[in-house]
């Protein structure tokens, strides 16, 4: 057992990072060091004042001996971040020491690397300097860091002026059936199909709001994208009312991107494709996850590997000419040579980006109760399947242009957006870089307002539940006035 003792307050940010050393426990945090026994081993990470600035202090003892002992000072004018920062890239150089593991993102915890490496090229460094600086400082491995930095560049060109605009968010909560490692907010159509039509009155309702909002600011707005759920569970007439209601209602005069996920493949035929073709929507995706037929009933994807082709097939008789399709890597019982079938199946697909997910095991998926009956995918193998869909990708002549991380991912790894010179999804990079406000509709939906001048962001929440949506639709309106006229 491994003792820390560290300041309440950096507590929750040192824990996601210890974690990922001890995945199962194998350490404890203690207030004071006098209650240990000789034999104990512990860390402590101590923070003075001295004169203008802060000295950050971390130590590994066993009894009387120091194992490992590491400082750095902080200026006292520097905000509190920093020193969180500084506190981490000690604690992670610590650990590394102990245990001899060094991990790809190394002291990084955060789900938007990119945004460090936007935040050092604004202040002056180059793309080469920041490179040394997420490898020396940060501690990440060669490879994260070049795609950080790559990623970073690539979106450059998308964030600008992006703070002058905003952009729509519309959930569609509703879905043919519930994946097993999916948390979103989302209900099955067997069970709540019932309650569509009430459903899209109110989001309907909040639409209005929300364009008169921008009109009424005299924003543009950047770009809209629905997402659910699946929002092509719902019927031909709804989905028809839904973007008739989008198109009519917000002001779209300037927009770049109109995303609509069409994710299940089983969902979607020549008519619901046109609805939305005829809707001016430029972007859609088409979701395999996987295509191996076994794992697709095993995590609770109704439909076929051969629907995917069928739909891709449809929709480009339609002519969309941006079509994502979302992969992910470490699905349960999968090995290298099914991710492997699944790239080359993509390949004859052509489609003009491929988002490839690491599996996230999520609190509020079914798949963290299942854990001891379903086989997870181990790091290597896992770590494997994403550096090899990264380099078929590229050969496809696809770059990187999004990416970011989550918790409880396998290995430690990461989500990386690839595209196309000029099929980039515009509107994953600005969720993730948060340089725009995004006003979120529908169950679920969480509003982000940036507030560039202050560097800071602030949050609004839909309820999640769909029929409490339905009936307190004044009131989740009210939560954006509150906020937004403010």
């Amino acid at each position: 057992m491994l003792y820390i003792v560290i300041p309440e307050e950096f507590r929750s940010g040192a824990e996601e990072l210890i974690k990922l050393f001890f995945p199962r426990n194998g350490y404890k945090f203690i207030e004071k060091t006098d209650i240990l026994d000789p034999n104990d081993i512990f860390i402590s990470l101590d923070i003075n004042d001295e004169n203008d600035k802060h000295e950050i202090k971390i130590c590994l003892k066993h009894e009387d001996e120091i194992l490992y002992s590491e400082s750095a000072c902080i200026e006292k004018k520097d905000e509190c971040n920093r020193i969180r920062s500084q506190a981490k890239v000690l604690l992670y150089n610590c650990l590394s020491h102990y245990t001899g593991k060094k991990l790809p993102w190394g002291a990084l915890t955060g789900i938007r690397p990119a945004k460090i490496v936007r935040s050092l090229l604004n202040m002056g460094l180059t793309s080469d300097e920041a490179y040394r600086k997420l490898t020396d400082y940060y501690k990440l491995s060669e490879n994260k860091a070049r795609l950080t930095v790559e990623v970073a560049l690539n979106e450059m060109g998308f964030l600008k002026n992006a703070e002058k605009k905003v952009s729509v968010y519309i959930g569609i909560p509703f879905c043919t059936s519930r994946c097993i490692y999916c948390s979103f907010p989302s209900v099955e159509m067997s069970k709540f199909g019932n309650l569509v039509s009430d459903y899209l009155e109110a989001l309907h309702k909040e639409m209005q709001w929300v364009a008169q909002w921008i009109r009424d600011r005299n924003l543009e707005i950047d770009t809209v994208y629905i997402g659910g759920g699946t929002p092509t569970a719902i019927s031909e007439s709804h989905l028809d009312y839904l973007l008739n209601s989008v198109v009519s209602v917000l002001p779209l005069e300037n927009i770049r991107e109109f995303t609509v996920e069409a994710g299940r493949p089983d969902t979607l035929n020549f008519e619901k494709l046109n609805i939305i073709r005829n809707a001016g929507v430029t972007r859609i995706s088409i979701n395999p996850q996987t295509m191996q037929e076994k794992t697709l009933k095993l995590i609770g994807r109704n439909h076929t590997a051969s629907q995917v082709f069928e739909a891709f097939g449809m929709a480009r008789a339609l002519g969309f000419r941006n079509i994502n399709c979302d992969l992910i890597a470490g699905l349960p019982d999968e090995n290298e040579r099914d991710f492997e079938e699944t790239l080359a199946r993509i390949g004859e697909l052509s489609p003009d980006s491929v988002t490839v997910h690491t599996l996230s095991v999520k609190r509020a998926s079914r798949l963290i109760n299942e854990m001891e009956i379903i086989r997870q995918t181990d790091d290597e193998t896992v770590n494997s399947m994403v550096e090899t869909a990264g380099f078929f990708l590229r050969s496809m002549g696809m770059h990187p242009y999004y990416l970011y991380r989550q918790k409880n991912i396998l290995a430690n790894l990461e989500n990386v957006g690839y595209a196309k010179p000029g099929c980039e999804g515009i509107y994953n990079i600005l969720i993730m870089e948060e340089v725009q406000t995004i006003l979120a509709l529908g169950a679920g939906a969480s509003t982000k307002i940036v507030y560039p001048e202050e560097n800071r962001v602030e949050r609004v929440f839909n309820v999640k539940n769909v029929e409490q949506y339905i009936r307190r639709i004044d009131e989740m309106i009210q939560r954006k006035i509150k906020l937004l006229d403010t």
